[in-house]
């Protein structure tokens, strides 16, 4: 049976202190290889959805499932096993491991995994254009560069589905529209589905299906 990337139902979540639920999603459904952005501005519940999805937070009810997993159903060490073995996940910060080198922060993430094969990384440093930096820490990289590691890192153990938690936010115009043909494009390589979230008109305009966050949570109506 084929399963969608990611099927949210009725999913609820508030947090201690706040005025009723933060975000309340009846239904969103994402098939395999499909391509999703969501607007949202700053406030609205956009990461807060991402944490939910990866299975960092959980919901306080409602269902979650990724590729067929209903992941608020697991512990948190079972949680933190799908999470590097079915979803990939690129951050506005790239949260990189600044005391390994590219070529240790992609194995990790692939060892991780159980996809640990040395040629997988080695593709994604030549697609990259990645080999000559693939012994430098982050910090001797430039920020186009570190978020392509960003990105091979997110895809290296062949996820199910990618979130992108406002991927080009600390990247100028021009890196920003790299980052995202280059995020688009490797996910569409591999077939993995993609969910970004971002509140910039000229990322979100550039997707076929965008939908607009509020829209979607009933908790904001």
């Amino acid at each position: 049976m084929t399963h969608p990337a990611l099927l949210l139902s009725q999913v609820m979540k508030s947090f201690p202190g706040e005025a009723g639920i933060v975000l309340h999603i009846p239904r969103l459904v994402l098939d395999a290889g499909q391509q999703l952005a969501l607007r949202g501005r700053s406030g609205s519940g956009k990461s807060t959805l991402m944490n939910l999805i990866a299975g960092i937070l959980l919901p306080d009810s409602g269902s979650i499932q990724v590729d067929g997993q209903e992941i608020s159903r697991l512990s948190e060490a079972a949680r933190d096993r799908w999470r590097g073995r079915r979803i990939g996940y690129v951050h506005q910060s790239f949260h990189l491991l600044p005391g390994l080198t590219v070529w240790e922060n992609l194995w990790l993430a692939a060892a991780l995994s159980g996809h640990g094969q040395p040629e997988r990384i080695e593709h994604y440093l030549k697609r990259l254009d990645l080999e000559k930096r693939r012994d430098f820490r982050p910090g001797q990289l430039s920020i186009g560069q570190q978020q392509r590691v960003a990105v091979a890192r997110a895809l290296v153990h062949n996820p199910a589905l990618v979130l992108a938690d406002e991927p080009t936010g600390n990247l100028d115009s021009e890196l920003a529209q790299k980052a995202l043909e280059l995020l688009t494009s490797m996910c569409q390589e591999s077939g993995a589905a993609l969910l970004l979230v971002s509140h910039d008109r000229a990322i979100l305009s550039q997707f076929e299906q965008c939908l607009d966050l509020a829209e979607l949570n009933q908790a904001c109506c």
